[in-house]
């Protein structure tokens, strides 16, 4: 794990290496990003739990290399976590960003890539956590809800916050539509965060999370 307050070092390339289960809606806005090549991160791999994952076709059109590590094949969730941390290492990534991945990440990967590993979340952390944060947010009636990019720990949506954004609760809204407005929000925030990140480095004290040196 990454010591607390250790800035992460960044190399020119700021390797990526995204974890998906579906579609991979974010991983499409990092690729098309990295076409400039003035963005400083580089998605070098995609892997997932699901083989099925539409988001796979992203990657494969891109050129990028694709694993999976499915649950399934393995006897108990610490090998399968042990599986999926000795699979990211091997693209050695500075980053690790998980992408609509649907699974809470265990102690033998945290243990390699805790403080390097960041999320998405469709509400305003810390309110409205784990896998139904639109829904519990139109349903308590807020007025205001948005997205939260975080650093993941051994919690569900607990780790610290590395960037909010906002969106507007309307009136007619049901959970299809305001998840759609909140994902424009989430990629382009994800977008420009990644690139933060990998261009300036960051570390993390206890619940603030430091970017550049």
């Amino acid at each position: 794990m990454t010591p607390t307050g250790e800035t992460v070092p960044t190399r020119a390339d700021g390797r990526v290496v995204v974890l998906i289960s579906g579609a991979g809606s974010n991983l499409a806005a990092l690729v098309q990003a990295q076409r400039d090549e003035g963005y400083a991160a580089r998605v070098v791999a995609v892997v997932t739990d699901n083989p099925a994952a539409g988001g796979l076709e992203h990657a494969r059109k891109a050129g990028i290399a694709t694993a999976v590590v499915a649950p399934s094949d393995f006897s108990d969730r610490a090998a399968w976590d042990a599986a999926l941390a000795a699979t990211v290492t091997a693209f050695h990534p500075d980053l690790v960003v998980c992408a609509g991945f649907m699974r809470i990440l265990g102690g033998p990967f945290l243990e390699r890539w805790g403080g390097r590993t960041i999320n998405t979340h469709p509400a305003l952390l810390p309110s409205f956590p784990g896998a139904h944060g639109v829904r519990d947010a139109l349903a308590y009636g807020v007025r205001v809800t948005g997205c939260t990019v975080h650093v993941v720990d051994a919690g569900v949506d607990t780790g610290p916050i590395i960037a909010q954004g906002t969106v507007e609760v309307r009136d007619d809204d049901d959970e299809a539509s305001l998840h759609e407005r909140i994902k424009v929000v989430e990629r382009a925030l994800l977008v420009e965060w990644v690139g933060r990140l990998a261009h300036a480095g960051w570390s993390v004290s206890g619940r603030l999370v430091r970017v550049g040196r």
